[in-house]
């Protein structure tokens, strides 16, 4: 799977994963709540039942000739007996709490009952019945909860992948037919080119040749389309490239490059200042040297005005080249080198130069660093020492 293609569906999967969790927990806590309340209305029921019974043991006592009178008692539950005016008679809580109108209420983690007393057994005309919420199915409901989202999450978390699959099967069949067209023109484009740049080499060598404009132009155009044809083949076939990593000599390694783009450099008027500090070594593939080099020099002597300037200097630690070209605008440099992205659309291009010099610096470790003010020129440097 191309990066591309994996960034399309991380977001998708992002987007959908989110907004169904999203929708589950809200759907889940709505539950939860609605079935709290139920389960709290059962113990309310049972505390009435339970304050039933209280009443009847109270209406025992009233009826009874005993002179030593005992409140009932029970270790789960308390209880206690209220007058006409809501003032504590007796009962078993440790402190006398006050009772309002409310039939039932929770208090922290207790639950409480008020009923009526007819008649008022004891002079008793309100009953005050409570115990502790009892907790366990409301654990077993949360559990339920949780239990279901993480199957819901699995479930739906495949389901997204296969529905994001499906989303970008069109991105990925369109990229396909991109490459075999790429494959296919790089194919067709060989054999004209280096029959082309071949005799102009031929015309060169000869002892009688004077080379004229019209051939310059030829030559130029020529190695234009050797560039793009080989940055073209270097992306169809770079995932299947064996690298052949040597310590190349980038000094001179440049200079020769440096000489194939004067030509081009020369049309557009272009000033050329070079820095280049002797028998600077990298160990790289010769290939991969060429497709960084070729594309930061065509890109500045691309972008750059008529009349403007190149700055370019190598060091033990880097390469840099900078222009007075057109710039890159804020918003733009950060997705500058990914593949087919171009920031100035009137320079034509297929926009992957800087996509195959981002390949390259992230395969060795390398660091891109890409300043640039719009319409003031770009600063592209490699580092490979930090």
């Amino acid at each position: 799977m191309l990066k591309s293609e994996k960034k399309s569906l991380i977001r998708f999967l992002l987007i959908y994963l989110s907004s169904t969790f999203f929708l589950f927990a809200l759907a889940g806590f709505m539950f939860y709540n609605y079935e709290k309340e139920h389960l709290l209305d059962k113990q309310k029921d049972i505390l009435s039942h339970k304050a039933q019974k209280i009443k009847t043991e109270i209406r025992a006592l009233h009826n009874t000739f005993d002179e030593d009178l005992t409140y009932p008692s029970y270790p789960s539950w308390k209880s206690a007996i209220y007058d006409l005016d809501k003032h504590y008679i007796m009962g078993t809580f440790k402190e006398k709490k006050s009772i309002g109108e409310a039939d039932s209420f929770t208090e922290g983690n207790r639950l409480f009952h008020i009923g009526s007393v007819e008649p008022h057994y004891l002079g008793a005309a309100y009953l005050l019945v409570t115990q502790e919420i009892d907790t366990v199915p409301m654990w077993e409901l949360k559990k339920s909860i949780y239990i279901f989202m993480i199957l819901a999450g699995i479930i739906f978390s495949i389901l997204g992948i296969f529905l994001g699959r499906l989303f970008i099967e069109p991105m990925r069949d369109s990229m396909e037919k991109m490459n075999r067209f790429i494959e296919d023109t790089t194919h067709e484009l060989n054999m004209p080119i280096s029959t082309i740049l071949n005799n102009i080499e031929i015309l060169e060598s000869s002892d009688d040749f004077v080379k004229r404009e019209e051939l310059n132009r030829i030559e130029i155009a020529s190695k234009t389309l050797s560039r793009i044809y080989d940055d073209l083949t270097y992306l169809n076939f770079n995932h299947k490239y064996h690298r052949n990593i040597k310590h190349v000599n980038v000094s001179k390694f440049l200079q020769e490059r440096l000489v194939y783009f004067s030509a081009m450099a020369e049309v557009k008027r272009l000033k050329v200042n070079v820095e280049i500090e002797d028998d600077t070594y990298l160990d790289i593939d010769k290939n991969d040297l060429i497709r960084v080099i070729d594309n930061l020099i065509s890109n500045a002597i691309k972008y750059n005005v008529v009349g403007g300037s190149i700055e370019i200097s190598l060091s033990e630690k880097s390469l840099k080249v900078s222009d007075t070209g057109v710039g890159i605008s804020k918003q733009d440099i950060d997705l500058i080198s990914q593949r087919f992205k171009r920031a100035n659309q009137s320079e034509g291009g297929f926009g992957i130069g800087l996509d195959i010099v981002n390949q390259v610096v992230n395969y060795y470790g390398y660091v891109l660093d890409i300043r640039s003010k719009f319409e003031e020129g770009t600063t592209m440097e490699i580092r490979w020492e930090n």
